[in-house]
């Protein structure tokens, strides 16, 4: 019930929970995104949910966390409290694509489990804590796409932590920020294992640190989009597994780098800096690896020598430079070459050359193809998967941050990546029927996007369950895409038809009324229950009171006249009278009338002859209720009795210390 309480003050506010989110335990009853052990919460798994609310501080409760997801639930707003900080035991934090703002809280610094850590796709604010480098077992750091600013936070002298600490961390991304200053020199070291570093369009300055030849460990490295001067340091040639470099758009200077003998280069942008004026390297063309090679307005001239080329080579960039001639003149490489804007392009009859041209952007409209069968006619919001069937899919973009080709025409590599996917899905036992890879393009911070469809298997839709496992594992970086890929993020869209028709449709409007009428005709038999009681309830009062009143019982004659007369009443002993006439005493006497003295004494020895013994339930303590509950039975005394009472009866009360009537009624009388 603990785990009960935290969920619930947590995701009170929350809009969009999921349907099966009933029954007192979270635990016990299957609750879809949440996994517990010995009946404690440890994973909240909820990405791509279309959540809305906060992440309030009601999120410490949750202490035995080792996983929380939140991604792609555009409607989580507001801060992140620092009471995340408490959850001590929390290894993997992704709230990728959410709409979290203010600062990135210091406190998440004390997570020393923590080893996937993603917080990019939001609009997080202010500085990056000097905290996170405490997180000593972190794998993955993802910050990008926010509006962070200030300075790269390294370690210092005053005992200060920094990045520069995290020597398990394979990923540093942190683009398409604010951040300023240079980026240190300290930040890198031999003793880190870092693959993927990503600064690129941020506002950065200075030189790129000599010490980042240092991480040997090095494949991709995005330093694009800055403004950043100097030269290249010449030692970046010894990262021997670098695949990808981007330095364009920036102002470094001097010579052109030399990256001969770095065979594991396939994707080399080097474009729009102020290099010195030189003749075309030789390694753009030599390099068995490079597929992409883009160094345009660089300044480069001279003869471009394609008299021999690597195979692998898909594009080459050499648009705004010097080039004056090509060599061989009339030589069709078959790779894309753009030479647009050079002097050899300004020749007369030269701009009908293919590399002449300015290339249309985003040339490929590939879509997966069906697998040889013939497309559906579907509904509204259905689409036919490529094993035409009509479904809804889970749909997103899937983003490659550094891709390594640059032949979007070239169909298998979207194969290649269809079959991974699939792959991964079918070992995850997920309902998978197939996946559709459509609109490829690179957006305008150079990331490459596609769109992905997911379709369900043997039904039309998923269910919860489907689409969290599905964003969960693309979230967390469980899929593994390959390599031309790597490192990518995937943005969920949100998913509308769990189950059922899509929120706001006129299915939903029909089981809306007919849910307010199952409501109403609830609340009537309920408020007909609670009527029926209450009358019941007062039928019992109304006779219990008559059974209470003394004069319920009696009735009117013509010996009596008007004079009610009892029936039904008591029977006491003989022994019980006596008693309480102290022996029928003649001093008892209560007055007298038209016939004759009467006394209490007389009045019992006419009705009791001595010796007579009557039924009882015992005398109630008191001589009032002797006489309310007396059996008449003699006329002459019945009336006489009447009348002596409205006369008389004070004399009865004094001579009886302890009366106890049962009404007020009876007091009174």
């Amino acid at each position: 019930m603990a785990a009960d309480s935290g969920l619930n003050s947590l995701t009170e506010s929350w809009s969009y929970k999921p349907q099966n989110w009933v029954g007192p335990d979270p635990c016990g009853s299957g609750w879809d995104g949440i996994r517990c052990s010995n009946s404690r919460i440890t994973q909240l798994r909820l990405p791509g949910l279309n959540l809305g609310g906060q992440l309030s501080s009601a999120i410490q409760s949750l202490s035995e966390l080792d996983t929380l997801d939140l991604s792609y639930n555009t409607g989580l707003t507001g801060t992140v409290p620092q009471e995340i900080g408490n959850l001590k035991k929390l290894k993997s934090l992704s709230l990728v694509g959410c709409g979290f703002s203010g600062r990135i809280p210091d406190s998440i610094g004390s997570l020393k489990q923590l080893t996937f850590l993603a917080l990019n796709s939001n609009n997080f604010s202010g500085t990056i804590p000097r905290s996170l480098g405490n997180l000593s077992n972190v794998d993955w750091l993802d910050l990008a796409e926010n509006q962070l600013e200030g300075t790269i936070p390294v370690s210092d002298d005053q005992g200060r932590p920094g990045l520069d600490l995290l020597l398990k961390a394979h990923h540093f991304h942190m683009g398409s920020n604010k951040l300023t200053g240079t980026i240190p020199e300290k930040l890198f070291n031999s003793n880190m294992i870092l693959e993927h570093v990503l600064f690129d369009h941020n506002q950065l300055e200075g030189g790129i640190p000599r010490s980042l030849s240092t991480v040997s460990t090095l494949e991709v490295v995005r330093f694009d989009k800055n403004g950043l001067t100097g030269g290249v340091p010449a030692n970046l040639n010894k990262l021997g597994k670098l695949s990808e470099i981007y330095l364009s758009h920036n102002s470094l200077n001097g010579s052109l780098p030399d990256f001969s003998g770095m065979n594991s280069l396939t994707y080399v942008d080097l474009s729009d800096n102020d290099f010195n004026a030189s003749d075309i390297p030789s390694w753009v063309t030599t390099l068995p690896g490079l597929t992409t090679v883009i160094l345009g307005q660089n300044r480069l001239g001279g003869a471009l020598n394609l008299s021999r080329y690597s195979s692998s080579l898909q594009l080459m960039n050499l648009e705004d430079n010097e080039i004056t001639e090509l060599d061989p003149e009339n030589n069709s490489p078959t790779f894309e070459l753009r030479l647009a804007n050079n002097p050899l392009c300004r020749e007369s009859g030269a701009s009908e050359r293919s590399y002449c041209k300015v290339p249309v952007p985003n040339p490929s409209f590939y879509s997966t193809p069906t697998n040889n069968c013939l497309p559906s006619p579907c509904g509204s919001d259905q689409v036919s998967s490529p094993n035409c069937k009509c479904a809804f899919p889970y749909s997103g973009l899937l983003i490659s941050r550094a891709l390594s080709f640059s032949n979007f025409s070239n169909a298998s590599y979207y194969r290649e990546l269809e079959q991974s996917l699939m792959d991964t899905f079918r070992n995850q036992s997920i309902p998978v029927d197939s996946v559709s890879l459509s609109n490829p393009f690179r957006n305008t911070i150079d990331n490459f996007e596609l769109t992905l469809d997911v379709f369900p298997s043997q039904t039309d839709r998923f269910n919860t369950t489907g689409v969290l496992t599905i964003a969960f594992l693309l979230s967390n970086q469980i899929y593994k895409p390959p390599e031309f890929f790597s490192p990518y993020i995937f943005k969920g869209a949100n998913y509308e038809y769990y189950g059922g028709e899509p929120k706001g449709s006129k299915s939903s409007s029909h089981v809306g009324v007919i849910v307010g009428a199952v409501v109403a005709v609830v609340v009537f038999v309920v408020l007909a229950f609670f009527a029926g009681m209450y009358a019941l309830r007062q039928k019992r009062r109304a006779r219990r009171s008559a059974e209470l009143n003394p004069f319920a019982n009696w009735e009117q004659n013509t010996n009596s006249g008007t004079a009610p007369q009892l029936k039904g009443a008591r029977w006491f002993s003989f022994d019980d009278l006596r008693k309480y006439t102290s022996n029928f005493s003649e001093t008892n006497t209560i007055g007298s009338g038209g016939y004759g003295k009467s006394s209490f004494a007389r009045f019992i020895k006419e009705i009791f002859p001595l010796g007579s013994w009557l039924p009882s339930n015992g005398l109630q303590k008191s001589l009032c209720r002797v006489l309310l509950n007396l059996k008449l039975r003699s006329n002459f005394y019945q009336g006489s009795i009447i009348r002596i009472s409205s006369v008389l009866w004070v004399s009865v009360l004094r001579r009886v210390n302890k009366c106890w009537c049962m009404s007020t009624f009876q007091m009174a009388l």
